[in-house]
């Protein structure tokens, strides 16, 4: 038997039992060690989904999340129980049409943990124990800690946010919005070879963060309204802008500081939103859409591996699996929390 973390409704959120998963031959079975609290999975808890897309019947909740292997298929090789992993939680068809196409983040039978986008729903993985198939794990070095390697999901967003922007390099780069997937993409970015980076919020704490992550300039529109006037001189400044705060003015106040030309990648999910076209097309702007990930996931677990992104700034707390609600309480203070993590307990070694 297994604990999970259960939304049942909005603000009702359980921690339910459930049967352990039988292991198939090409599966491994995971002591789950921590896992990030996502927007998504807040939206679920504070009102039941978001847009269109609603609980219709309890799910388990997470999709950030890293562990350890305890049994191994038959016909799994190459890893071993006691392995230390960082899990995907996208698990695409291989099958259809758009995962023909190398484009596995949109594919038709898509299983994202922790989803209800399809129903039923996708039972996500903020559980003591779940059962993976094998190439959802990505092994970890011994010196990288399980709770930064709970940060591969969300670099991962951010990964394939840079690679829809196209080439960053030498480029003056906005980012607005700087939650942890937002600074994640700041390191991303640095890693990229971006020449400046300015990074735009409304409070000072998720800006101490992106100046941690790399950003070059931050700038608090709270407190400085017209603090990207400058930057829209001689029809804009920035070669790229990605929009992560799912904010309907901050894409629109793209437009002003965007050089002609330029890429505006909106990453955020703010519902819908009304655009000035006679300015976008005014200076031939390139708006795109990035969803989710697919390769960028190895990319990211490498990254962490080999010590060239630090996520360390990013997780503000860990908090026990049996203060859940808490914890999701917690994440949901933007004044005080950046990542929340939970642990499940599965690591028994201080990281």
């Amino acid at each position: 038997m297994s604990k999970a973390i259960v939304c049942h409704a909005p603000e009702d959120l359980r921690l339910d039992t459930f049967e352990t998963e039988a292991l198939g031959s090409h599966q491994l079975a995971v002591r789950v060690a921590y896992g990030g609290i996502c927007g998504s999975d807040l939206h679920y808890f504070r009102h039941g989904g978001f847009g269109t897309v609603r609980i219709k019947e309890p799910m388990v909740l997470g999709h950030e999340v890293s562990g350890i292997v305890s049994a191994v298929g038959s016909a799994v090789t190459g890893i071993a129980a006691g392995q230390r992993i960082a899990i995907s939680p996208s698990r695409p068809c291989g099958q259809c049409q758009y995962c023909q196409k190398g484009h596995h983040n949109h594919c038709l039978d898509m299983r994202f943990y922790g989803s209800a986008m399809r129903f039923p729903h996708i039972q996500g993985a903020f559980r003591e124990s779940l059962v993976i198939d094998a190439s959802q794990a990505h092994k970890l070095n011994d010196t990288l800690s399980l709770s930064l390697a709970a940060l591969a999901e969300p670099l991962s967003v951010g990964l394939h946010a840079i690679q829809r922007a196209g080439s960053v390099f030498g480029k003056q780069v906005l980012v607005t919005g700087c939650g942890p997937i937002g600074v994640l993409l700041i390191a991303g970015l640095r890693r990229a070879g971006a020449a400046r980076i300015v990074a735009v919020d409304v409070a000072d704490a998720p800006l101490v963060c992106a100046r941690a992550m790399g950003a070059d300039e931050t700038i608090n529109l709270s407190t400085s309204p017209d603090g990207l006037a400058p930057f829209a001189a001689n029809k804009g400044v920035f070669d790229v802008m990605f929009e992560a705060s799912g904010n309907d003015k901050a894409l629109r106040s793209g437009l002003d500081v965007v050089t002609p030309r330029g890429v505006i990648v909106s990453i955020g999910l703010g519902g819908d939103s009304t655009l000035p076209l006679n300015q976008l097309v005014g200076k031939e702007l390139e708006l795109r859409g990035t969803f989710r990930f697919h390769e960028e996931f190895a990319v990211a677990v490498r990254f962490l591996n080999e010590g060239l992104i630090d996520g360390r700034p990013v997780i503000s707390h860990v908090i026990d699996f049996d203060q859940a609600t808490h914890a999701f309480e917690l994440a949901g203070d933007k004044s005080q929390a950046m990542k929340v993590q939970i642990n499940f307990g599965a690591d028994k070694v201080s990281t």
